[in-house]
């Protein structure tokens, strides 16, 4: 019924979506490309399960996605590589981080769809997802300049560009289009001069309700903007800036009860905020990981993994209610670590390791401890991030 209303409400910007389309591009479909064939499994005889792991190469030349199944154990197999019809792109100064960002790649679960970030082109591919097969769909443009992260809710998307003072842009599902809203579309106005890695926006994310969109902005203002959104999903007033001086807000992710959890990359930490109505954001507790770098987050049930280039590691959380959380656990990775994801059931957890490509899998404990399970190589994959899980 949700869905049927929305619909009726939207019927003049369905029928206008070639005038609402941002670029020439903007919902055009793609023929699939043929599956690479099966090169290797470094992970032979595991019976594979109904799950998969997704990562992207930003390779400048022409970015790819290489699917992996996931096997009953956790490891990963290569089943298949898939070009994604854009260019990845690398921040200057970057060296384990092209796009210094979480979501670069997200996964829809509703509409089994995979989003991925074509840095370099200015583009945003949309993939049908089967498994751990892939069918392109759609090349549609960021509306900006250098897309690194995409968030979904029910049938509304968005994405943050980076460069050029930054920049978000909104996007509807309808049915099997992804349709760009040209109305959705709004500058983050930080200093176009800061072009660094650490001075780029980090994530859009969604409140969990759908009602307000969060963008990081790292160095270049030290903030989380909160956008609010209206009943379609369009932002709708101006942007609450929270300014946290020194901070470097680079990812996010929300506890069981909305609580933020962002990670400042200035003092290695976690902080806790509350999220409110109009915007704001409240500090609760700041908690220090004892590693360097942390910049990466994803909660999975009580616990809470951050991910230290700096390590190289990954640091354990426990969330206790409303109290501050604390450091349980840390584990040790390949170098450059970056960006997590996390299997659907919670048990296994999956860290991109950015100096050599490698990609860390780990069982995840009950007390949210991790054991190494074993690695696989992201063929040209050294210095990308984006990872998604089904």
């Amino acid at each position: 019924m949700k869905n049927s209303t929305r619909f009726g409400s939207l019927a003049v910007a369905v029928t206008a979506a070639a005038g609402l389309a941002v670029g020439p591009t903007a919902g055009a479909a793609f023929a699939a490309p043929a599956p690479a064939p099966h090169t290797h499994s470094q992970h032979p005889g595991t019976r594979p399960s109904q799950h998969a792991v997704f990562v992207q190469t930003d390779d400048v030349h022409g970015n790819h996605v290489a699917a992996y199944a996931q096997g009953s154990d956790g490891t990963l197999t290569l089943t298949h590589t898939y070009a994604t019809g854009g260019k990845g792109g690398v921040l200057p100064t970057s060296v384990i981080d092209h796009t210094a960002s979480q979501g670069a790649v997200t996964y829809d679960r509703a509409h089994q769809l995979l989003y991925v970030v074509n840095a370099g082109s200015n583009t945003v591919s949309v993939f049908g997802v089967d498994g751990d097969r892939l069918q392109l769909r759609q090349v549609l443009p960021s509306g900006g300049i250098f897309p690194v992260s995409v968030a979904v809710h029910d049938d509304v998307v968005y994405v943050a560009n980076a460069q050029e003072g930054g920049s978000i842009q909104g996007y509807r599902v309808f049915g099997r289009a992804v349709v760009p809203i040209r109305a959705w579309n709004r500058p983050l106005g930080l200093d176009p001069t800061l072009t660094a890695f650490t001075q780029t926006p980090g994530q859009v994310a969604f409140s969990p309700d759908g009602s307000q969109l969060l963008v990081t902005t790292k160095a270049n203002t030290n903030s989380i903007d909160v956008f609010a959104l209206g009943r379609f999903g369009g932002p709708v007033g101006s942007v609450v800036h929270n300014v946290r001086a020194g901070s470097v807000p680079f990812a996010l992710d929300f506890a069981a009860d909305g609580t933020v959890l962002v990670t400042d990359a200035g003092p290695a930490a976690v902080t806790s905020l509350r999220l409110h109505a109009d915007g704001t954001l409240t500090p609760l507790s700041t908690v220090v990981t004892g590693q360097r770098g942390t910049c990466w987050v994803i909660r999975s049930g009580n616990h809470v993994f951050t991910t230290n280039p700096g390590g190289p590691s990954v640091s354990t959380l426990t969330l206790h209610g409303t109290a501050a959380p604390t450091v349980t656990s840390t584990t040790t990775t390949d170098a450059g670590t970056v960006d997590p994801a996390i299997s659907q059931d919670g048990r296994y957890l999956y860290v991109e390791t950015g100096a050599a490509g490698i990609l860390d899998e780990f069982a995840v404990h009950a007390d949210g401890s991790l054991t190494s399970i074993g690695s696989v190589t992201v063929a040209d994959g050294v210095g990308a991030e984006g990872i998604a899980t089904d």
